[in-house]
């Protein structure tokens, strides 16, 4: 988990969670949770994504509390629909 703030063993809160993510990119590995809408399933994730409006499918890492006080998501993979393909 390089360059991760790790996650707190004793809580639990820092899990891994489906997402769509608001960016004008896929270049960035952590994302402010204001650009996060967290959503319950893989499938709900892929639905959801609009690369057009700047929405990505991703499996994210977080919340996160970072030295500054924000509440940062960490890309663990961007999500495909491989039915696309």
């Amino acid at each position: 988990m390089h360059e991760l703030v790790p996650p707190d063993p004793e809580t639990g809160v820092s899990t891994p969670t489906y997402a769509v993510v608001y960016m004008p990119g896929r270049a960035r590995k952590r994302f402010p949770a204001g650009c996060v809408r967290v959503v319950d399933s893989r499938e709900q994730a892929l639905a959801e994504a609009d690369a057009d409006g700047h929405w990505f499918a991703a499996l994210l890492l977080g919340p996160s509390k970072s030295s500054e006080g924000q509440y940062l998501y960490y890309l663990l993979e961007w999500l495909e629909d491989t039915a696309e393909r």
